[in-house]
């Protein structure tokens, strides 16, 4: 099932660009959480925590329990939007989802491939993979960490289908073809080519001018 991060906030009343930037400078990264028909609640994490947090997470379907000073317990999210600052690393402004127990979210599920296909062991071919992720329908608690298919069986010319996915109980693709691609084993460029090359017939050169045979010795 997903993975959960803590993360610590407060609560902040004001808001604007640059109560904002003082804020960034002050060490604090301002984020808001919104959903769920509840009134979005303005609130500052550490910026170092988030950042580190961040970049150790699949942060579309890692659900992020938010510690708000002086409220009682935590208040469960995803992560919606993670705004960094266009010529720096660094983070500008986070936007969380509010999650509720049993309602369905749409998050994202990544992809992993397990194995070495046979038609690469054995044929030199290559493992090309198309979709790196699947939209999902899913309650919270049943949220996957990833998806795990096993191509070791693939050979050159074999390909798997987003129809091919056992998805989980409760959990429903959402949003793209089953027979979109995810992945496939090819040839190298370099074979193809080559193997193209050598199915070609050889024609005989046509000489410009030439009497036909049957003509010859005629006059």
């Amino acid at each position: 099932m997903s993975m959960h991060a803590i993360l610590k906030a407060e609560k902040r009343d004001a808001t604007g660009k640059g109560v904002a930037r003082k804020l960034r400078a002050a060490g604090r990264l301002p984020a808001v959480v919104y959903g769920q028909g509840e009134e979005a609640l303005a609130i500052t994490l550490d910026a170092a925590e988030a950042y580190h947090l961040f970049h150790s997470i699949s942060v579309e379907n890692t659900i992020v329990d938010l510690e708000v000073e002086g409220e009682k317990g935590s208040v469960q999210t995803l992560v919606r939007e993670v705004q960094v600052h266009p010529f720096k690393s660094d983070l500008i402004h986070v936007d969380f989802y509010l999650l509720q127990k049993g309602v369905k979210v749409e998050v994202e599920i990544p992809v992993h491939l397990n194995g070495t296909p046979v038609g690469v062991r054995s044929s030199g071919g290559i493992l090309q993979q198309v979709i790196y992720e699947l939209p999902v329908s899913v309650v919270p608690s049943k949220i996957p960490d990833s998806f795990e298919i096993d191509v070791s069986h693939l050979d050159v010319g074999d390909s798997l289908h987003i129809s091919d996915v056992e998805l989980p109980d409760g959990v429903e693709e959402i949003g793209l073809d089953p027979e979109r691609t995810i992945c496939t084993i090819g040839l190298p460029k370099a074979e193809v080519v080559e193997d193209e090359e050598e199915g070609d017939e050889v024609a005989e050169p046509e000489i410009v001018g030439a009497e036909p045979a049957d003509d010859e010795g005629e006059g």
